[in-house]
């Protein structure tokens, strides 16, 4: 990642816990860590990556309140903005191809705050 990359990063990072708050005991870096090795695939298709289903899976069990859950929420949604070029179609679809349910559908337009 290039320098830009790393600032555009930690960005996001601030953004994300400024969100979420202090209530969830789930972090954005956390979020980003996991959600990073899908990037590749949600920019161009193809096969999604191993790394990717096993940080959406260890998201998922992360994720055990409605508290953590609405940050994650709110988190994806920021990270939406901060990179360019990402289908949104292949977002939503990406935890059932990793065999992952979650609560919402993953987009920009989504009101974190009705998360269950």
């Amino acid at each position: 990642m290039g320098g830009s990359g790393v600032v555009k990063l930690a960005c996001v990072l601030v953004i994300c816990m400024v969100v979420a708050g202090g209530e969830a005991a789930i972090t954005c870096g956390q979020v980003v860590s996991a959600l990073t090795p899908c990037l590749p695939y949600l920019r161009k298709g193809g096969t999604v990556p191993p790394a990717c289903c096993t940080g959406i899976k260890g998201l998922n069990t992360a994720a055990k309140t409605k508290a953590d859950r609405q940050a994650a929420c709110a988190c994806l949604k920021t990270l939406s903005k901060s990179y360019s070029g990402l289908n949104f179609g292949l977002a939503s679809g990406l935890p059932g191809k990793c065999g992952v349910s979650i609560p919402y559908k993953i987009s920009p337009s989504t009101d974190c705050s009705k998360v269950t």
